[in-house]
Formats: structure tokens, C-alpha cells, sequence
């Protein structure tokens, strides 16, 4: 680890080049479990495949039941031991959700990582008539990272990571009207939402059970392209300026999927970040705040880091997942 003395951020040491595997070399994670949703698909696969090269036993927890499978058996091929397992779960699905936690059961869990998530979708809802990114991105994993914290807790020392995005900086939570029943819908606001949604509950997560042995992250991977994007119509990109070879400064960000997985893995199981939590993390460090100087797509907004925005979200979704 290496600290910024002028801004006090905690950095890698690594840059935006590095791999998944970069960031787990010299770890061991043995005897330690992990879960990661979405790890059939995209960056989930690399970060599947560092948790479990650094000797973590990785749930895939997943909706499409053929991809986890042949994941599973691709990473456990690769590294020669069944370190990787699969199982069901539907993030837009609460009854799915309670499901899963329930079959895990009385396990120890020491790694979370809220990987999943849909992109600029359609105005949609899930099977419980949330908007379908707020639903599934965030109240999904809200619901499944507290059905999970006794898990958590007994595998202590232990470590969320709630994958977030530059997205955020596209909108605040609409506490008014977070699922879109009455204000215009744009696919981008909300998943700028959503977005913002999961880098608060790092932070009130944080806050909550830090006394427990248990520490959360967010985390902008970076531009990938992936299945993530499959909703991102031309006309969409056209508006928001990233046509390729539109020349805006994103260009810049877009990663392999390996690199992307990278800053997922430090957050989840680097020492560097012991002591730490609540906090923003972007290309392997800790992301600098937000201003108008900064490239575009860099850095933190104020919003998404609120700690009074981040509690009211926590009673509020507490509400809406009936996990109150």
C-alpha cells in the first residue's frame, strides 16, 4: 500500500493496468469463502478467477444456470483444484434473493462482491415492481448483503464490495420518487441512480458493521465492454457522447475485462486496505474527489458518499425489501 500524503488517499500502488491476478499476487486466501454475483458473465468471471487462484472457495451466484456452470468448470480445469461452485439467484427477484441466503445458511463468508447488474435498460420492473436497475442493482444486494451479515460476521475479518460506477455522477437518489412512478424515466438518470444507490451502501454498510469485523468498498471498474452494455442503444451513446471514436476522454477509461476485474479484487481481498472502509475506489486507489478539472468520468461526487443520504437510503430500502 502506498499513501498520497497531499490528499491522505490510500493507493495500490498499481495502476489502471493491472490485472485481476496482479492484485492477488503474493495473497492467500485459503480456507476463506467468496461470493460473487454476476460471476458467470463479463469482469464477474475474472474476479471469480483471482479469488480463486488466490486459493478462495468462489460461490458464482448467478441467473443464467448453464453460463455459472460452464464457469465453474473452466476456473476449477484452470487451477486444478474445485475451489469454484455455482448457485441460483435472481437479483430482480426478492423471493430469490432469501432463497440463496437461506441455503447458504450457517457458512462463514469473509468475501461478498455485489458484481451483478443491468445497464440502461428499458423502463421495466422486477417480480416485486421496483424499477427494474434500482431493484436489481441495488435493493437485490441490499437485501442479500443483510440477509448475509451473520455469515459475514463469522467469517470476520471480512470485506463487501458493491460495485458502483462513473454513472453516478448522472443522478442523486430521487428520494421522492426513486422508482420512477411518476417523474420521466431516462435509461441513464437511472441508472446513474442505481449507481449512486451502491456507493451509499458501502458507506452506511460501513458504518454499520465496521465494530463486526466487516468492511465495504465501492468500486468503478472502468469502461468494459461487456454484456453489461447490451441495452446501450446508438442513439443512447450518441446523447451521452461515447460513439466510438467520439473522442470525449472516455475513450481513455475502457478496459479489458481482466483489468477490470482488478480493483474488485484489491477492495476484496488486499491488506492494503485493512483499517479502512466507506470509501470510493477507482483504478486500484482510492478515487480523488470530483471537480470540473478532472477528466471526464473521474473521480467521486459528494452525493454518492453522503453519509446522510446513505442512512436515509438504508431506511428506505429497509422498507421496500420488507427486511425491516
Amino acid at each position: 500500500m502506498t499513501t498520497d500524503t497531499e490528499t491522505a488517499r490510500v493507493t495500490s500502488g498499481r495502476d489502471r493496468n493491472a490485472t485481476a491476478l496482479d492484485m492477488v499476487a503474493g495473497i492467500d486466501l485459503s480456507g476463506r469463502n467468496a461470493i460473487v454475483t454476476g460471476g458467470a458473465s463479463g469482469i464477474g468471471v475474472e474476479t471469480v478467477r483471482a479469488l480463486a487462484y488466490a486459493g478462495a472457495d468462489v460461490t458464482i451466484a448467478a441467473r443464467n444456470e448453464a453460463a455459472a456452470r460452464e464457469v465453474t468448470e473452466q476456473i476449477n480445469d484452470e487451477i486444478g483444484a474445485e475451489r469454484v461452485s455455482w448457485d441460483s439467484l435472481e437479483l430482480g427477484d426478492l423471493a430469490s434473493v432469501r432463497a440463496f441466503a437461506a441455503r447458504w445458511g450457517d457458512r462463514p463468508l469473509s468475501i461478498l462482491v455485489n458484481n451483478a447488474g443491468v445497464m440502461a435498460c428499458p423502463l421495466g420492473r422486477t417480480k416485486d415492481g421496483f424499477e427494474t436497475q434500482f431493484g436489481t442493482n441495488h435493493l437485490g444486494h441490499f437485501l442479500l448483503a443483510t440477509l448475509l451479515v451473520p455469515a459475514l460476521e463469522r467469517g470476520a475479518p471480512s470485506r463487501l464490495v458493491s460495485l458502483s460506477s462513473t454513472g453516478h455522477m448522472y443522478s442523486p437518489i430521487d428520494f421522492d420518487d426513486p422508482n420512477y412512478h411518476s417523474r420521466a424515466y431516462h435509461p441513464f438518470k437511472a441508472y446513474g441512480q442505481a449507481k449512486t444507490a451502491n456507493s451509499l451502501f458501502a458507506v452506511e454498510f460501513d458504518r454499520r458493521y465496521r465494530d463486526k469485523g466487516i468492511r465495504a468498498f465501492a468500486v468503478m471498474p472502468g469502461v468494459i465492454n461487456t454484456n453489461l452494455g447490451r441495452h446501450m442503444t446508438p442513439e443512447l451513446r450518441e446523447e451521452l457522447g461515447i460513439q466510438p471514436g467520439s473522442k470525449t476522454g472516455l475513450e481513455a477509461m475502457y478496459k479489458s475485462s481482466a483489468q477490470g476485474a482488478s480493483t474488485s479484487v484489491w477492495a476484496a481481498a488486499s491488506p492494503d486496505l485493512d483499517g479502512q472502509g466507506g470509501l470510493y475506489l477507482e483504478d486500484n486507489a482510492q478515487a480523488v474527489p470530483w471537480s470540473k478539472d478532472l477528466p471526464r468520468g473521474v473521480g467521486v461526487m459528494p452525493h454518492a458518499l453522503d453519509p446522510d443520504a446513505a442512512r436515509r437510503l438504508w431506511d428506505l430500502s429497509e422498507a421496500l425489501t420488507g427486511s425491516r
